[in-house]
């Protein structure tokens, strides 16, 4: 299994359109094997199923995502965890042994310019403990 992370800082990055690069790990027995950081050389919000495509990406965990990535991803055949804050390497070790806490439901339901307020939706990641709003006017 190879599973995908949206990756800042060593955080999942809360809005899957707008990562800068990924984390890819391959996984196998229930645990990572491997790791390498990937750049999505300025890839926008469709072009990022194809290019998890590409890496035969099976899994992606991210924080925030909207239903035209969502459905991208389906399409590319990806199994989607959103809605997941907190540490890159924990969330995969975690998805990996099969107890990765994640929300379905996550969605962000906009396209913006500019600035962009995480509390107008119930969806950038679900502003848990510890939570850094990478968008710059979080309120949450």
């Amino acid at each position: 299994m190879r599973i995908a992370v949206t990756y800042e800082d060593g955080q999942v990055f809360q809005h899957f359109g707008h990562t800068e690069q990924f984390k890819i790990y391959d996984v196998e027995d229930g645990k990572v094997v491997n790791a390498v950081v990937v750049p999505t050389n300025g890839s926008g919000h469709g072009a990022l199923a194809g290019f998890l495509s590409q890496m035969k990406v099976n899994a992606l965990i991210c924080g925030g995502i909207g239903g035209g990535a969502r459905a991208a991803l389906d399409e590319a055949g990806i199994l989607l965890y959103p809605g997941v804050v907190g540490q890159a390497d924990a969330a995969a070790a975690a998805l990996a042994a099969g107890n990765l806490v994640y929300n379905p439901d996550t969605m962000c339901q906009h396209h913006h310019e500019g600035g962009h307020d995480c509390g107008s939706h119930g969806g950038c990641g679900g502003h848990g403990e510890g939570h850094k709003c990478r968008h710059g006017n979080c309120n949450g």
